[in-house]
């Protein structure tokens, strides 16, 4: 049962990008000037369209499926979530279809069902209560590939975040299918900075940070990095970016990480809620 609800979390996930990101494509078309970019923008928006009404996977690239998993400590379901997770991983490859993405770092083999070692990727908080909230990303490899870590000195502060991602946005380039949705994790340590970037992608476009302060910087950031011109894939527009989300975290005073995830176009989600009599609900 369990695994029957995810499989189609998965299913709604990769075939239909969701209602904010269809709008922000939209919007970012009709801003366009260039011509390159406009047909760029159509293109992509057809791709939504086809996948949407075919049911079918929006991009080739199903990506690594990632899970983050807000669980009720007396949920009766938690004891076997992880398991109904794999097993749905290795369903929606076959059913859905999902291209297998789980290669082995030794060998070099893809164990052609998107399982393996760490994989799928989860991510677990364990909360009050006996509800289960599973937020599903399907993270492509092209824009990953784009995604840095920067260890800054305190001294560098918020200037330092920005020229960082700046930085690496233009390094990028067209490679991260641009416009992109860029995730920002800053504080903690290495590892909660990413994760906490990564977690960033699951607000809606449009959705600032509840704090006015941070908040101010994702619009200012937003404005900088779609002044580069890098514009959608890489040929020059007036839209590199759809959105700049910032999570913090408080940090450890000799150090200041920014960890920086790159979502290319494509930003599917998809999330469920178990209730403790067994009821899902599926959303976007």
């Amino acid at each position: 049962m369990l695994a029957d609800a995810i499989v189609e979390a998965i299913r709604l996930a990769v075939t239909r990008i969701p209602d904010d990101v269809v709008s922000a494509l939209r919007k970012a078309y009709e801003f366009e000037e260039s011509e390159v970019a406009r047909f760029n923008l159509e293109n992509i928006l057809k791709a939504v369209e086809i996948g949407r009404d075919g049911s079918i996977p929006v991009c080739q690239d199903t990506g690594t499926l990632t899970f983050f998993v807000r669980a009720g400590v007396e949920s009766p379901y938690l004891r076997g979530l992880e398991g109904a997770i794999v097993e749905a991983a290795r369903r929606a490859t076959r059913e859905v279809p999902l291209r297998p993405n789980a290669v082995d770092v030794l060998n070099g083999k893809n164990s052609g069902d998107n399982t393996g070692r760490f994989v799928p990727v989860v991510h677990w908080e364990l909360v009050e209560g006996s509800e289960i909230e599973i937020a599903v990303l399907p993270k492509g490899g092209g824009s990953e590939n784009c995604s840095a870590l920067a260890m800054l000195t305190p001294g560098e502060g918020w200037e330092g975040v920005k020229r960082f991602v700046l930085e690496r946005v233009r390094e990028c380039g067209g490679k991260p299918c641009p416009p992109v949705i860029l995730g920002i994790g800053v504080g903690g340590g290495a590892d909660l900075s990413l994760s906490l970037a990564k977690r960033a992608l699951l607000r809606r476009v449009g959705e600032r940070n509840p704090d006015g302060r941070i908040a101010k910087i994702e619009a200012e950031l937003l404005g900088e990095v779609n002044a580069l011109g890098i514009g959608p894939m890489g040929m020059g527009g007036k839209t590199t970016a759809l959105d700049v989300k910032i999570e913090v975290a408080h940090r450890h005073p000799a150090s200041f990480p920014v960890g920086l995830v790159v979502q290319c176009w494509a930003n599917r989600r998809a999330f469920l809620r178990i209730k403790p009599d067994g009821r899902v609900e599926v959303w976007q």
